[in-house]
């Protein structure tokens, strides 16, 4: 009788350790950085796009101003949250929306596109996004052929940039592209805020890092601003989310410690720039 409990006793202690070790390698596998994933996740690539989506994310490449960056690995500041920024985003309005989306695989960013503006696929995409643009450098040409880009219909988001002197550097290339068009705030009954969700609630979106430290601002960014610059017919064409990171919000959909609210938050906003681009 005691070597069949013993006998039992290491059956039971082999099924534990079997179970714990099938455990282990599934949570390692569902990890990116340390952070647990708590949704599906699409890995290597992705299905090719054989009838052609009505939306793909298009990141705007720019050249830098000298001030450096935190695109990572030696990457520009345009990189910033490539490709975690895509792919959560792209998940997102497949599933909020009835919108076609080429989705973006999350560890080689296939699917995205990437727009030089030397070249003319630019004219492909209604949704152009632009990160930490307080460090971008246009030229004349570039920005000549973002003028040609909006005032045909584009539409141009701007996020990631904080303070008085990233304002100034923004400004700067902005100024080459609309020499005359001014900068405002995006009104509360603005369509853009209510095309899709009624985007009511203004609080400021951190960056992780922010968060981490317990602020929600980063240098002397303390108050948050949606900011735009509109065509003659009164169509927003550029979307400014000044002294606000809505990238990282996506970026960090899957990151426990990250504010659910605010990853929310940042999607509505995504999502109504996105119906916004393609209905106007």
């Amino acid at each position: 009788m005691k070597a069949l409990i013993t006998r039992h006793k290491k059956f039971l202690a082999r099924c534990v350790f079997t179970a714990l070790m099938a455990l282990g390698c599934s949570l390692v596998s569902g990890q990116r950085a340390g952070s647990m994933v708590v949704t599906p996740r699409t890995f290597g690539n992705v299905p090719a796009d054989i009838d052609g989506s009505e939306f793909h994310f298009a990141r705007l490449q720019y050249n830098g101003n000298g001030l450096g960056g935190r695109g990572g690995w030696g990457r520009g500041s345009w990189t910033t949250d490539w490709p975690e920024a895509e792919h959560f985003l792209t998940e997102g309005i497949s599933r909020l929306t009835n919108v076609d989306v080429t989705k973006v695989a999350l560890y080689n960013g296939e699917g995205g596109e990437r727009i030089d503006l030397t070249e003319d696929n630019i004219f492909d995409y209604p949704w152009l996004y632009g990160v930490e643009v307080g460090r971008w450098s246009l030229s004349m040409e570039e920005a000549a052929k973002l003028r040609d880009y909006l005032m045909r219909g584009g539409f141009l988001m701007v996020d990631d940039f904080h303070g008085s002197y990233e304002w100034s550097q923004f400004e700067l290339g902005m100024k080459r592209v609309f020499p005359n068009r001014p900068i405002l705030d995006i009104a509360d009954d603005d369509e853009v805020f209510h095309v899709l969700f009624d985007l009511n609630q203004k609080v400021q979106i951190p960056g992780l890092g922010a968060f981490y430290r317990g602020v929600t601002y980063e240098q002397d960014g303390y108050e948050p601003h949606w900011r735009g610059i509109y065509d003659d017919h009164g169509r927003l064409v550029v979307a400014i989310n000044h002294n606000m990171d809505l990238g990282d919000a996506w970026e960090h959909a899957d990151t426990p410690t990250y504010p659910e609210h605010l990853t929310a938050l940042a999607y509505r906003f995504a999502v109504n720039y996105v119906i916004y681009s393609m209905t106007h």
